[in-house]
This record gives structure tokens, C-alpha cells and sequence, in this order.
């Protein structure tokens, strides 16, 4: 599978994702509101494993079909965007092992840190009981950290 254009580009481990502010992502003063970064971070992740080669239609169609799950996420808010600002999602995945995955993310504006975050994603089958990652899965983010 090869990467869409629009899903970022790794480049010496880190996965970087250009994403936009808009006005839906804002309050009413025009800033970003606290959980709209979530879903900034949850692209980021997203096309960090597409742009691996990790799809996950193709992850639904297995023998047991598989998804990921967020189970623990922790944020810090350093500076907020606003409206209309050019921001990069940067994703690492720093161990990818058993049934999880834990993510590095920081989201920046002009290279300047504006969020960081920890998370861990479990592998789950369509019960929700945690199921070990595919090799395939594990080999894709091994070979992107090592890009």
C-alpha cells in the first residue's frame, strides 16, 4: 500500500503531520479547545501507520479482525493555537510489543512545542479483548523508527 500524499512523511523515526486549525476546532475566543487536540493526535497516529504500511481496513478483513484502542493517553497543554494556524502532529512510537503500542506525540506551531503526549494503544479484536499485534504491525513501526 502506498501512503497518500496528505499523510505526512517519516523522516528519522518521527512521523510528521501537517494539520490545519479550523474555526470547528475552535471555541468562542478562537482557540483550540482542549479535546479537539485529541483528534489532532489521533491523525497523527492514524497516518503515521498508514504511511507505514499498517492499514486498518486491511487489519478488519483478517481471520480475527483487529482495531486498536486507546487505553491510556496523558497530555500536557503548553501554548494554545488558534485559529487558522499551520500545525505539525509529530508521532513516535516508541515500543510496539505484545498486545500495545506506546506513542511519543507532540504537536508544534513554527517548530515551537505546544502539546506533548504520552499514549498507549491496545490491539483489540471487535470484543475488546486485547490481542497480540501482528508481526506485520510490529515489523511496519519497527522499520519506520529505524527510517
Amino acid at each position: 500500500m502506498s501512503p497518500s500524499p496528505h499523510s505526512g512523511a517519516w523522516s528519522a523515526g518521527v512521523h510528521r503531520l501537517p494539520v490545519r486549525v479550523y474555526y470547528e476546532d475552535t471555541d468562542f475566543t478562537g482557540v483550540v479547545y482542549y479535546a479537539n487536540y485529541l483528534k489532532f493526535l489521533e491523525r497523527g497516529r492514524t497516518d503515521a501507520l498508514r504511511s507505514a504500511g499498517v492499514s486498518h481496513a486491511d487489519l478488519l478483513q483478517l481471520d480475527t479482525p483487529l482495531g486498536f484502542a486507546v487505553r491510556k493517553v496523558t497530555v500536557e497543554y503548553l501554548i494554545p493555537a488558534r485559529i487558522d494556524d499551520a500545525l505539525t502532529v509529530e508521532t513516535v512510537f516508541t515500543e510496539a510489543r505484545g498486545a500495545r503500542m506506546a506513542i511519543s506525540q507532540r504537536i508544534l506551531r513554527s517548530g515551537e512545542v505546544l502539546i506533548t503526549a504520552d499514549v498507549e494503544a491496545a490491539c483489540i479484536d471487535l470484543d475488546g479483548r486485547p490481542r497480540r499485534l501482528p508481526k506485520t504491525v510490529v515489523g511496519a513501526i519497527k522499520a519506520a523508527r529505524a527510517d
